[in-house]
């Protein structure tokens, strides 16, 4: 949604048809019946935790910095590593604190991502190893395909000023769109993904989609960790349709009981913004309560965009400063059930969240207070 908005002296009443593209889902989601799962729920749970059990067995059996880093960055890819945090922190920390003094381009641009994306700082200068004496990648290693693709990935983790990891990107761009036609399945799968969208820039989920059919193909595959994914996929999958299914339901009563046909129908969306972040089953509650801020703030952004006056606007900001019940009567009429439904929906929220303790409702009030602000400043 837009934080910039312009002036609208368009008609004040909620009637008015929607400017906006129609939901593509409609009531998919309403009338949706998950599938059952292929197993007995509490018998893959019980299964999971066997599995996991076992996965960090592999962990113990690790005794070389490379086991170690292909074991994390499978894990990574297959969506397991929030499984086994305190392992993979534990074995980065060896990582970096060892001594790695591999020529093998893979296994240096891997310990080099790796170590960026948990926030450990490395230098570019692990790469000059592969660069002739002019301080350029050198032709012969575009003969490693694979090698290539992770430093392709590893490069995307370059910060303001690596001018060597840039010169990297395009380096291995190059080769790796040169080669596409000669690579063999999974790798020219990988390849054309990275290059479509590189790894470190790419939405983990779908990524873990394409690896777990893709993993299954590699000769050299753990059945553990491919068993585990798709357990752990399919419960999680099971957990996000039930949701979407609610917050579906939520919206369509919210919807039609306040009665603003122009704002957009866009709850499948705002759900996937929350999904993208929190996917884990632990963070259900946060899941729908980012979703549901988002949908209340989509209602206000089109309010703001395209339906309400500017003395509207300026009605509904100091109704949302207020935030009582008794600033109803300071807004129009068509607007007072959305403002209600706003107060009552966080307040549920706050009850939610206090039964948790994790999480303080006074700091979403204040966002929605401030979005406000924006909105009526920038008007």
């Amino acid at each position: 949604a837009n934080i910039y908005f312009m002036a609208s002296r368009g008609a004040t009443t909620p009637g008015k048809p929607s400017s906006f593209e129609p939901s593509v889902w409609g009531d998919f989601f309403i009338n949706y019946e998950p599938q059952p799962l292929q197993s007995c729920e509490e018998w893959m749970r019980v299964r999971v935790i066997k599995l996991k059990e076992e996965v960090c067995m592999l962990f113990k059996g690790c005794n070389r910095a490379v086991r170690k880093m292909m074991l994390v960055d499978v894990l990574q890819h297959l969506g397991l590593d929030h499984h086994f945090e305190e392992q993979i922190n534990t074995a980065l920390s060896e990582i970096l604190e060892s001594e790695f003094s591999s020529y093998n381009l893979h296994d240096v641009a891997l310990r080099f991502r790796l170590l960026r994306e948990h926030g450990c700082w490395i230098s570019p200068d692990v790469f000059d190893k592969f660069k002739d004496e002019n301080g350029s990648l050198r032709e012969d290693i575009t003969k490693e395909p694979r090698g290539l693709l992770s430093l392709y990935n590893a490069a995307h983790l370059l910060v303001h000023g690596e001018t060597s990891l840039e010169e990297a990107i395009a380096f291995a761009r190059h080769h790796l769109k040169s080669m596409r036609g000669s690579l063999k399945s999974p790798l020219a799968k990988q390849v054309k993904r990275a290059l479509h969208l590189p790894l470190p820039r790419t939405y983990r989920r779908v990524e873990t989609v394409h690896f777990i059919s893709e993993y299954k193909e590699d000769e050299g595959h753990n059945p553990i960790l491919l068993e585990l994914a798709k357990l752990d996929f399919n419960l999680h999958q099971h957990l996000h349709l039930k949701e979407l299914k609610s917050m579906t339901k939520w919206w369509k009563e919210l919807s039609e009981f306040i009665g603003l046909s122009y704002v957009r129908d866009r709850v499948v969306e705002n759900y996937l913004w929350s999904f993208v972040v929190h996917y884990e089953e632990h963070f259900g509650l946060a899941r729908v309560i980012s979703a549901k801020i988002n949908v209340l703030l989509t209602i206000m952004d089109d309010t703001h965009d395209d339906h309400a006056t500017i003395e509207e606007c300026q009605m509904l900001h100091e109704a949302a400063q207020r935030w009582d019940g008794s600033a109803i009567s300071l807004l129009p009429e068509y607007l007072k059930r959305f403002y209600k439904e706003l107060l009552g929906n966080i307040k549920e929220i706050g009850d939610e969240m206090a039964t948790s303790g994790n999480y303080k409702i006074a700091y979403i009030k204040k966002q929605v207070r401030h979005r406000y602000l924006i909105s009526s400043t920038s008007r």
